[in-house]
């Protein structure tokens, strides 16, 4: 199997799900995955209104329900480990979540999400 031909959902399927349980993640009650955080911004042109796309982050990481600490974002493995980390700073700035992640099924990056606070705290968690 080339990781290269894989799709950003078989990346996250195969490699960064696994990767998370593998950390002591619990899928069921800590890990929210196509998380919605945007209806799409409302285009107008005369009388036509339409939205654009939805916004919407890979892996939601909680704590406790109801308190996220992390968001996950997953690119196909034609990107760098690193090119999703704007977009999931964007997102958690979105959240207030404290910290960001992003892989590419390789590896991950993860650093503290800009005033928001530390990383947390769960141990393996950078070993995406």
């Amino acid at each position: 199997m080339n990781k290269k031909d894989l799709s950003e959902r078989d990346i996250c399927t195969k490699f960064i799900t696994p990767a998370l349980t593998a950390a002591g993640w619990d899928i069921n009650s800590q890990v929210r995955e196509q998380v919605y955080l945007t209806d799409g911004q409302v285009i107008v042109r005369g009388r036509m209104v339409r939205r654009g796309e939805r916004k919407f982050a890979d892996y939601v990481l909680f704590y406790k329900p109801n308190i996220p600490i992390a968001v996950v974002e997953a690119k196909d493995n034609t990107h760098r480990v690193g090119d999703g980390m704007q977009q999931a700073l964007t997102y958690a700035e979105m959240l207030g979540v404290p910290s960001v992640y992003s892989s590419n099924g390789d590896g991950s990056r993860g650093e503290p999400a800009g005033s928001a606070g530390g990383a947390p705290s769960r141990e393996g968690m950078g070993t995406l």
